[in-house]
């Protein structure tokens, strides 16, 4: 540390003017002072950048800042949903530190939705873990491909589909919304919107399949006020192809909830299995985001870690 020496006034009047010369001569000496840490400061400059391992560790210290750096947790709800449902999730991950983003779903159609969602990733700086809920899941993984930013995907009771298949196909036979296939009605409210393509309409799950279907393991009036104020989901996004799979070259992790009727543990187990991700059961219904957010928040945690 440089320190600066303050002349004495020892011994003399602090009210008497200090002597022309010792002025001058106080002068001089900053004077020179300055005009000799002027003529240091070039060659100093010049000896620290042409020094190797001063380069170097400069450079190692910025290496491992950013590797230390906290990903960004991307969090993407699932059809007849919203950013909502992921409440319990922000709070704790907020609280671990984490910064959090909770991607708003159009519910257009697949390609829609993936579009929206590449382009919110785009104005994200720094690593990404991507998280998607049910058809959520469909969504992270055509919007992650060709991503190097994102570092990890977490599947949360989730649609986990290879090129080429849909949600509704790997529902499997026995899901509750799987009588759709023949009668809309029987599942759903069917209600046409502006734009819509031919034969495209959005969908409303009915009530009744709702709550017992989705939210299986939450307060029935719970249950109730999340059926009341679903997000309507277009027909196309829950029929429409998936693309190339992002998991392909990024590592996935599974929740897969026992109980779960809208995609039921044996399609989720086989989705995961194909995909090769890390798997975690847990007794909880289709909405585990919602009713179980300490465990969903738990294997998110445990993905970040492991690709930090």
């Amino acid at each position: 540390m440089n320190t600066q020496e303050v002349p004495s006034t020892a011994g003399r009047d602090p009210a008497e003017p200090t002597p022309p010369a010792r002025r001058r001569a106080r002068r001089f000496g900053i004077a020179a002072t300055i005009a000799l840490a002027a003529a240091l400061v070039p060659s100093s400059i010049a000896a620290a950048t042409s020094s190797g391992p001063t380069h170097q560790q400069g450079s190692a210290n910025a290496a491992e800042h950013h590797s230390s750096a906290k990903p960004t947790i991307v969090l993407v709800h699932g059809a007849w949903a919203d950013n909502s449902s992921w409440s319990g999730e922000v709070q704790r991950l907020q609280a671990a530190g984490y910064p959090v983003a909770v991607a708003p779903t159009p519910l257009r159609g697949l390609s829609e939705d993936s579009d929206y969602l590449k382009s919110f990733l785009a104005s994200i700086s720094g690593p990404v873990v991507l998280v998607g809920h049910s058809y959520g899941g469909s969504v992270i993984t055509n919007a992650a491909t060709g991503n190097a930013a994102v570092k990890a995907l977490v599947y949360i009771d989730a649609y986990i589909p290879d090129t080429g298949q849909s949600a509704a196909e790997l529902s499997g036979p026995d899901a509750a919304l799987s009588s759709a296939a023949t009668d809309p009605t029987s599942v759903f409210s069917l209600v046409p919107y502006p734009g819509a393509p031919a034969g495209i309409v959005d969908t409303y799950v009915l009530p009744s399949v709702f709550t017992s279907g989705f939210a299986g393991d939450l307060p029935k009036a719970k249950a109730a006020v999340l059926a009341a104020s679903q997000t309507p989901t277009s027909l196309k996004a829950i029929t429409e192809p998936s693309g190339a799979p992002a998991w392909k070259t990024i590592p996935s992790w599974a929740l897969v909830g026992k109980q779960d009727k809208v995609i039921p543990p044996a399609q989720q187990r086989a989705m995961a299995a194909h995909a090769g991700s890390h798997v975690t059961e847990i007794n909880s219904a289709h909405m585990s985001l919602i009713s179980h957010p300490a465990q969903t928040t738990a294997l998110i945690l445990t993905a970040v870690r492991a690709t930090n």
